[in-house]
């Protein structure tokens, strides 16, 4: 019988958009790029050169300080551009695609070996610093989630339909790395999540963000000090079967393409890397000011649309900008189709099934930091999480250590951020806090 842990701690947004269950097939043509900006924490050299043809599975460029750990193209086709920005910083390397998908085939029998030589290696995060994992290292459990909770995320449980062996598959193989910790939604049902074996199976069952992983770390099997624990996606540990069952790479994954400004949102099997474009054909107004995402609402990256989607992205989000609306004393106004957390809005009238439409403006400026208690309020992670941030602008590292600065990534602060009346960017501060602290402590 799996542990079922409830968090009362959190706050679930209900934005209009969301993905039917219906799934649309893109074809792979076309530039696909992958960006080492998606890998955070390594350092990227690149191993090809344009002109050069690869297949699926060949490396395009490899860690500096682990070049046994390469990032691979996602299809097979010519490598069209090496683009590199400041510095000859590498942003990305595309490669257009032929249409026929031929794959590297990759034997290796060491688990750990063969996810670094095929680049599913890079699909690891690490805890603490969360960054690209390191091989060297040998981790206490490994960690992944089988849902999201944030607004707008993909179903994981439609998205896993008919890749049921392959998902078993890749719980088998990282099983041989390390302990797997697998943790599922009180609403999810699939056999292959409740009955996964080769894996501890946590029911965690309250709000978002119930589906981040750290969040699953802290009440399961909290990091001290000195401890490294991995996590992957559960889309990932699809790719990671897939490579188990056949010997080759398939960087395939349903996305959700959802947000108030997609005119049918449904879901979309694409490859790793594919074109925005590709996937927004025709759902949506050109003519509007949106904002597109990689990801979703709370942790998701702002992309042009004839930008990429990101190697970790399960959803494409569109909203509006914001930049458009002229309101004449809009904050007196009542506000009766507006989300709020506080009773400020008379919306809280409305029923909590209300969808809302909302877009990117941050409506205020930034302020001074008041400790209200408004984070840990939406915060359920046994973490103090308004003084963490206090010790991460103050630049306090032993108070930062000491309050669990360990255990968290910037997403663990999404909601928080989302709800700060002060209006401040937690997800950057944090950020910055564990780069800081992951270069004192090299």
């Amino acid at each position: 019988m799996a542990n079922v842990i409830k968090l009362r701690k959190g706050l679930d947004v209900n934005l209009k958009g969301k993905a039917n269950l219906e799934t649309m097939q893109t074809k792979v043509s076309g530039q696909y790029a992958l960006v080492p900006d998606d890998f955070y924490g390594m350092k990227p050299k690149v191993v090809v050169k344009e002109g050069d043809t690869v297949k699926v599975g060949d490396a395009l460029f490899v860690d500096k300080n682990h070049p046994e750990v390469k990032f691979v193209s996602p299809v097979s086709g010519t490598v069209a551009l090496v683009e590199r920005g400041e510095r000859r910083k590498v942003m990305s390397v595309r490669v257009d695609a032929d249409g026929k998908q031929e794959a590297a085939t990759f034997t290796e029998k060491d688990p750990l070996m063969l996810l670094c030589e095929s680049g599913l290696f890079g699909f690891f995060r690490q805890r603490p610093y969360d960054v690209v994992a390191n091989p060297d290292d040998k981790p206490k459990a490994i960690f992944v989630s089988a849902f999201n909770s944030m607004p707008l995320a993909a179903d994981f449980e439609y998205v896993l339909k008919g890749q049921e062996k392959e998902f078993q598959a890749g719980l088998s193989l990282l099983s041989k790395i390390a302990k797997v910790n697998l943790g599922i939604s009180a609403k999810q049902k699939a056999q292959a999540l409740t009955g996964a074996k080769d894996a501890t199976v946590t029911i965690f069952d309250g709000p978002a963000p119930a589906g981040n992983v750290g969040v699953q770390i802290n009440h399961v099997d909290p990091i001290n000090k000195g401890e490294v624990v991995w996590t992957m996606g559960a889309e990932e540990v699809i790719f990671v079967g897939r490579l188990a069952l056949t010997g080759k790479v398939d960087l395939t994954r349903t996305i959700a393409v959802a947000g108030s400004e997609v005119k049918a949102p449904k879901y979309a099997k694409v490859v790793v890397g594919a074109p925005v474009a590709a996937v927004l054909a025709g759902q949506i107004d050109e003519k509007k000011s949106l904002r597109i995402i990689s990801g979703n609402p709370m942790v998701g990256v702002k992309v042009q649309k004839d930008g990429f989607i990101g190697a970790h992205a399960t959803e494409v989000t569109v909203i509006p900008e914001g930049d458009d609306v002229y309101e004449m004393l809009g904050w007196i106004a009542p506000r009766f189709n507006e989300f709020s957390t506080s009773r400020s809005y008379f919306s809280w009238l409305k029923p909590k099934s209300t969808e809302y439409k909302l877009d990117a403006r941050i409506k205020g400026g930034e302020r001074h930091m008041i400790m209200s208690g408004e984070y840990d309020r939406v915060f359920p992670m046994d973490i103090y999480a308004g003084y963490l941030v206090k010790a991460i602008i103050a630049g306090d590292i032993d108070r930062q250590e000491a309050l669990g600065i360990y255990e968290v990534a910037p997403e663990d602060f999404a909601l928080a951020e989302f709800v700060d009346s002060s209006k401040l960017e937690l997800q950057r501060i944090v950020r910055e806090g564990l780069d800081i602290l992951r270069k004192e402590n090299m």
